[in-house]
């Protein structure tokens, strides 16, 4: 199924999972509007650029720097997307953050600096899809499979990610008159730099463990799910997608 004439607009879209799912719909004919949030990610960026221009010379991309934790950012991206491209299509968010720590440690600021990534900004990136994109459009978040399973030290993680399942379900039905599916896609621990800087050897083999062949979830593995999702998977909506290879399931 064609994304020809379609504007993708792709949150953390620079590097790791964002930018593979950038490489899966760029074929389909989808232009994309790829965002990023650190200045450290501008040479993956630049990088990504690159390839586009190798492998996806037709494909339409532009990149967007800022910090989507306010609702004003949030309103000014998806601003910038429509003047730049006339219309937004799909909506993906692949932002977040990993805190692994015992809750007696984490701090008034860490808390809220979770919540505002993993689920205000989620909020507020749903709101302003709601608003903008197009009939027939798709609005996809990345949320963790630590939604299906319970475990010490990721209480902040799983919990800031929560409350983005309830707001898949809210907006799917507020927008089902427009046909506009909404959806939260669940992938195991990923095998990208997101993952290791909080695990041990020890935890990255029991996590490894728990799936099939023996490894961790690859990007490879969920972004081709959110190709579907914005192509055949129309009438899949309101639902959390487990994609972990076995590693939970509720």
């Amino acid at each position: 199924m064609s994304l020809q004439g379609k504007v993708a607009l792709i949150t953390g879209g620079a590097k790791n999972l964002g930018a593979q799912i950038a490489l899966e719909l760029a074929p389909l004919g989808a232009s994309l509007a790829l965002h990023y949030n650190s200045p450290k990610t501008k040479e993956d960026a630049a990088k990504l650029q690159e390839t586009f221009k190798k492998q996806f010379p037709n494909t339409k991309v532009a990149f967007y720097a800022a910090d989507l934790t306010t609702e004003a950012a949030v309103n000014k991206l998806f601003q910038d997307v429509t003047k730049d491209f006339g219309q937004i299509d799909i909506v993906v968010n692949t932002i977040g953050m990993v805190l692994k720590k015992p809750i007696t440690e984490i701090s008034e600021a860490e808390y809220d600096k979770m919540f505002a990534i993993n689920s205000k900004a989620a909020f507020f990136i749903l709101k302003a899809g709601a608003a903008n994109v197009k009939e027939g459009g798709k609005l996809i978040t990345i949320v963790t499979s630590l939604l299906a399973a319970f475990t010490g030290y990721y209480t902040s993680y799983a919990g800031s990610k929560a409350p983005v399942e309830h707001f898949t379900r809210g907006v799917s039905k507020e927008l089902a008159g427009k046909r506009i599916s909404v959806n939260s896609i669940a992938p195991g621990p990923m095998d990208t730099p997101f993952f290791y800087p909080q695990e041990s050897p020890e935890a990255v083999a029991y996590h490894k463990s728990n799936a099939m062949e023996g490894r961790l979830t690859d990007v490879k593995d969920i972004a081709p799910i959110v190709k579907f999702l914005c192509t055949e998977g129309q009438w899949i909506t309101g639902q959390t997608i487990f994609a972990n290879g076995g590693y939970t399931t509720r």
